[in-house]
């Protein structure tokens, strides 16, 4: 059994963790950590757990997780989890991140957006854990830096397209909507019950820290630098990411091409499923580590559109890191990650 620990436990995301590994079979979570739920009973602070595990939160001591486990999520906020992941790897541990801290290559980019990086020297090690992308490199890697939930939305939206030069790389537009569950547990007066219900607003426009993540791995596929205009959206609902993503196409592109591009290049991938004209909704991937795809070609613009469905704390987050794990332990990528969506 790979032993497995959760550093920064408490949030929705290691919730969602959890909730996962408790049904996979090759797994057995042997340490939590929270720094502010040191000492309580994970069953107490969760009671959806009770009769799952039988578990205490522990203080975040690297020694403790090398000793207790064979890999580590970092589940922890930006720049807390760089605080133990070089030790981590130190000690000879395999991490995946599921912060920002390692996925932004260029760490100028990571101080405009976030703040002064403290281990650049990792950035070159750490994988960028799109599967779709970077299978073969996420094999061998000791840290892999789970992708954010907006980007993987988007990027997978677009990357059948830019990969065969489809769309112009200058004309992308990507508009989100995700539900409250995507700002965390952390009490905030924006994400207050009579806040957000009944309610539905942009925020952070221009401005969002997922942006150049995003720019970062389309501009590889495309293989040209790309700026994008990115708009996130926060929505009534608790979980769920629909991003709608629009470029323009180039000339001689038909639909035809659209449609082969998008079946070749996600021929084979377990996560990712097609609807072509059948456009996606939230409800079809919840609960799930399913991406669901779907596009329509406006004849009248020479547009392509393309709606993206992701479930935000397992596709965008967790359901997504242990399949990172799967891949890194020589597991079958979809194993304990199988359940079928949650509907309705």
């Amino acid at each position: 059994m790979l032993r497995v620990g959760i550093a920064g436990a408490s949030g929705y995301t290691g919730f969602e963790l959890l909730r996962i590994l408790r049904a996979h079979p090759e797994v057995v979570v042997s340490t939590i950590t929270s720094r502010q739920q040191k000492g309580v009973r994970l069953d107490d602070y969760y009671p959806a757990f009770k009769h799952c595990y039988d578990l205490v939160f522990e203080d975040t001591d690297p020694g403790k997780l090398a000793a207790s486990c064979d890999l580590v999520f970092a589940a922890m906020p930006h720049q807390a989890s760089m605080e133990i992941i070089p030790d981590l790897l130190g000690r000879g541990m395999k991490v995946v991140d599921l912060s920002a801290d390692y996925r932004l290559k260029d760490p100028e980019v990571y101080g405009k957006w976030y703040s002064e990086h403290k281990t650049p020297e990792l950035l070159s090690q750490a994988v960028y854990g799109l599967p779709e992308l970077y299978r073969e490199k996420i094999r061998t890697a000791r840290l892999v830096a789970n992708p954010g939930c907006y980007p993987t939305s988007v990027i997978l939206a677009l990357a059948p397209l830019l990969s065969r030069s489809l769309v112009d790389p200058a004309s992308i537009i990507a508009d989100s909507k995700s539900g409250a569950s995507g700002a965390g547990r952390g009490v905030a007066q924006g994400l207050l019950f009579c806040e957000v219900n009944e309610g539905f607003k942009a925020y952070k426009v221009g401005e969002h820290r997922h942006t150049p993540e995003i720019e970062q791995e389309l501009s590889l596929l495309a293989g040209v630098e790309i700026t994008v205009s990115f708009t996130p959206h926060l929505v009534p609902m608790t979980r769920g990411i629909l991003s709608t993503v629009y470029s323009n196409l180039l000339p001689g592109v038909e639909r035809a091409d659209i449609d082969r591009a998008f079946a070749d290049f996600y021929k084979g991938e377990l996560f990712v499923r097609l609807g072509g004209d059948n456009l996606p909704h939230t409800l079809q991937v919840r609960g799930s580590n399913y991406c669901d795809l779907g596009w329509k070609v406006d004849p009248r613009t020479r547009r392509c559109i393309v709606v993206s469905a992701i479930d935000n704390l397992t596709r965008g987050a967790s359901g997504q890191a242990v399949c990172n794990m799967n891949i890194m332990s020589g597991l079958p990528a979809q194993t304990g990650l199988e359940e079928a969506p949650w509907q309705p």
